[in-house]
């Protein structure tokens, strides 16, 4: 949960329990934001904050938009991610892929102007903030890629690791930098690392506050690949879009098993997955996609790419 340094103050909802603390401004008042209305057709819709969201037929792209600030995270910003994702047309959105303005940073962290004043109760209401929302990601009924771009430092490494996949450009710097600054990761980076790097690699990464870069991120497992920055959200999307080509129901259901199977032991897991695997045999998408592949057996040419129903 690190920040950046020169982001200065920002202030947050008034819902916020933190929001009575003197001196924060809300910024950017304004920004335009693009919502699906359907394959291929986007709609534009105003929100407040530092958070713009913009559909290419089936993919859904979230951009981190404080580049002054690079990208930190202040309350004003997981308020904004939070709305964002409770828009989502999970009707037609099939893919989402989370990413950061500009070429310099993903989110190099928390926003340290912020939290250098909040008192126990408050810390502890700010880390409770971002892990509910990090959560919301996590368990995100549809896939969700972070295209890392550059810093992902403190709460913008825990950000990339509550997406379902990590990609990242060739400058990219991870780290969880809080050691340093007096306290401990508080978006899940304990949790999370350990589980994605093991251990032992977390823990030393944390205790010495050490920062990698791309080419270590991806040797310990961290990143799933490399790319040169111009190329990284073209790959991102590319990746989303032969996701979003699949049966939506099935890969929901086979997030849904991962993700809780991986909690539990091995036999309660395929239980888990048993019960995933036989829900899929009442949708039409089954159906139409088995029907679809058994077809070469009459005649190969009668094989065609099938347009997922989401049904």
């Amino acid at each position: 949960m690190e920040a950046d340094a020169s982001s200065g103050r920002s202030a947050r909802l008034e819902a916020d329990p933190l929001a009575q603390k003197p001196g924060r401004s809300r910024g950017r008042q304004e920004q335009r934001c693009l919502y699906s209305a359907g394959y291929g057709e986007k709609k534009e819709r105003n929100i407040m904050g530092f958070v713009d969201y913009a559909t290419e037929g089936a993919v859904g792209i979230i951009t981190i938009n404080r580049p002054q600030a690079l990208n930190a995270l202040n309350s004003q910003v997981l308020d904004d991610l939070n709305t964002v994702l409770d828009n989502v047309n999970l009707e037609e959105t099939r893919c989402l892929i989370i990413t950061g303005a500009g070429e310099k940073s993903f989110v190099a962290g928390a926003d340290i102007g912020e939290m250098s004043t909040l008192t126990k109760e408050e810390g502890k209401a700010f880390g409770k903030k971002g892990n509910d929302i990090f959560l919301k990601i996590e368990t995100f009924p549809i896939p969700v890629i972070a295209a890392v771009n550059g810093f992902a430092l403190g709460g913008g490494n825990e950000l990339s690791m509550s997406c379902d996949i990590r990609i990242c450009s060739d400058n990219a710097v991870f780290g969880q930098p809080e050691t340093g600054l007096g306290i401990t990761p508080g978006f899940g980076g304990t949790q999370r690392l350990a589980r994605l790097v093991g251990a032992g690699m977390a823990k030393q990464m944390v205790y010495s506050a050490l920062n990698i870069k791309a080419d270590e991120a991806y040797r310990i497992g961290l990143v799933n690949a490399v790319y040169p920055q111009a190329e990284l959200m073209d790959q991102a999307k590319k990746l989303a879009g032969r996701i979003a080509m699949q049966a939506p129901i099935a890969v929901r259901a086979a997030k849904a098993a991962i993700n809780e199977g991986i909690q539990t032991s091995i036999s309660d897991g395929v239980r888990i997955e048993e019960e995933q695997f036989g829900s899929c045999f009442e949708t039409e998408d089954q159906k139409e996609g088995m029907a679809n592949f058994l077809r070469k057996k009459d005649d190969p040419n009668k094989v065609k790419h099938v347009a997922f129903k989401n049904k």
